[in-house]
């Protein structure tokens, strides 16, 4: 069952079908994709769309603490919020596991605001490349 409603689109990251059309991704995997895209932008990236995308990525060297987590949790709200109108964000959170000290993992729950079914997601982001 498709819900047009909730939009449709070229699947991100770009793919060609067999037949040799560009993939369409659908419904709720169209807004995944598209918070994934929002993410994974950072602002300036668009020559048409400067203020499009997520400034965490001036966080890729910064330590990992309390302080960069709350900065991250609080771009992720932003760039969500500005670039996804068809959600609510509801969380967002950033954690880190012991033995991977340069990632973080962005924790996301949204509602559709459509249907009101409830999604999440887990965006892994990377600190202290350089390190």
């Amino acid at each position: 069952m498709r819900r047009e409603f909730l939009g449709n689109g070229w699947k991100f990251p770009l793919q060609v079908t067999p037949s040799g059309k560009i993939a369409q991704a659908h419904s709720e995997r169209r807004i995944e994709e598209s918070i994934y895209l929002i993410l994974s932008t950072a602002p300036g990236e668009r020559v048409m769309l400067p203020d499009f995308g997520c400034g965490i990525h001036d966080l890729v060297f910064a330590p990992n603490d309390t302080v960069t987590r709350s900065q991250v949790v609080q771009q992720v709200r932003q760039a969500l919020v500005a670039f996804e109108a068809r959600i609510d964000v509801l969380e967002v959170e950033a954690e880190t596991a012991p033995e991977t000290p340069n990632l973080l993992l962005i924790r996301i729950n949204y509602r559709i605001r459509e249907n009101n079914a409830l999604g999440n997601l887990v965006f892994p982001f990377y600190i202290n490349e350089g390190a």
